[in-house]
């Protein structure tokens, strides 16, 4: 019954029947195609839905490139390998399609492409080609196809286009980890400054990230209590630099171990300057929640008649 009505959206839809014998094809029909733009300074989105079947959209986090992303309500997939492909529409015709390689496929599981092949998607659409996955089902190993289709997507790629331009430079997983070099002395660089004008701008929009914590390290040029000294200045001048622009103290904790956790050996002047350092490493802690007050106990007869 659903091949039937696969092969009637098709033909509703005016796209020539290139699908496998029998295959199982997912698309939406032409007038009802509707592509949707959502996001905020983290990720945006450009989606369309497929009718019966789920979701196809770009996904684009900050500081990345996009991926493409298809999604099943009912679990179609099966475990292995997907064909990716940026079909020709009818209406071109000496076009053939593009195959845009391999993608994973795992029952229950979104499929992801990779940054290229989203990449080359995107340039198909707004060439007037169609995203278009090729599989076999999780039930009886059936061909399966699932399509999204070029309509509107023009004004839909504006406003996607509107969305990625106010992403943040960076994402959680980038700036989570970081370190900042000291070549020369205990005060913080141009090039360190830059780095952590990065992280405030995220710290900024992103609020549930609530814990620094800060280690100095130093070379092994000096005696330890020299190096250790050194490696505490460093974490001090980084957590004056945040609290300078807004970082509460208390969310900011140090640490400073001087030469005994070296990045590199200490062969070589480049490789000295690369252990005069500090790690930042950021956190997420949930903001506990304020207990609901207790109503006020019900005076007792000697407080009544007392207010009398």
């Amino acid at each position: 019954m659903r091949q039937s009505y696969a092969v009637l959206l098709s033909l509703c839809a005016g796209l020539p029947l290139s699908t496998p014998a029998l295959a199982i094809t997912f698309q939406t029909r032409l007038e009802n195609v509707q592509w949707t733009v959502a996001g905020d300074q983290f990720e945006c989105r450009l989606s369309q839905a497929i009718t019966d079947f789920g979701t196809g959209e770009f996904v684009r986090r900050a500081g990345e490139q996009a991926t493409f992303r298809v999604s099943s309500t009912e679990y179609w997939q099966g475990n292995g390998s997907a064909t990716l492909l940026a079909a020709a529409a009818p209406w071109q015709p000496g076009r053939g399609d593009i195959n845009l390689g391999a993608i994973q496929s795992s029952a229950g599981a979104p499929l992801n492409s990779s940054q290229l092949q989203a990449g080359r998607l995107l340039t198909g659409l707004l060439e007037g080609r169609s995203p278009l996955v090729r599989e076999r089902t999780r039930q009886g190993g059936e061909p399966l196809e699932i399509r999204l289709l070029p309509v509107k997507f023009s004004s839909a790629y504006h406003d996607y286009l509107a969305c990625t331009a106010k992403l943040l430079p960076v994402n959680f997983e980038q700036i989570k980890e970081a370190q900042l070099g000291f070549p020369n002395g205990t005060d913080v660089d141009s090039l360190a400054q830059a780095k952590l004008d990065i992280i405030l701008q995220f710290l900024k929009a992103d609020p549930s990230v609530n814990r620094i914590n800060l280690d100095g390290h130093s070379d092994n040029s000096g005696n330890r209590l020299t190096n250790r000294d050194l490696s505490r200045r460093r974490a001090l001048a980084v957590m004056e630099y945040l609290k300078a622009n807004g970082v509460p103290e208390t969310q900011i904790t140090i640490r400073f171990h001087g030469e005994r956790y070296p990045l590199v050996p200490n062969k070589t002047e480049a490789n000295r300057a690369k252990n005069r350092r500090v790690t930042l490493h950021l956190e997420r802690e949930a903001v506990p929640e304020t207990p609901p007050q207790a109503p006020p106990a019900a005076p007792s007869k000697s407080d009544a008649a007392a207010m009398s």
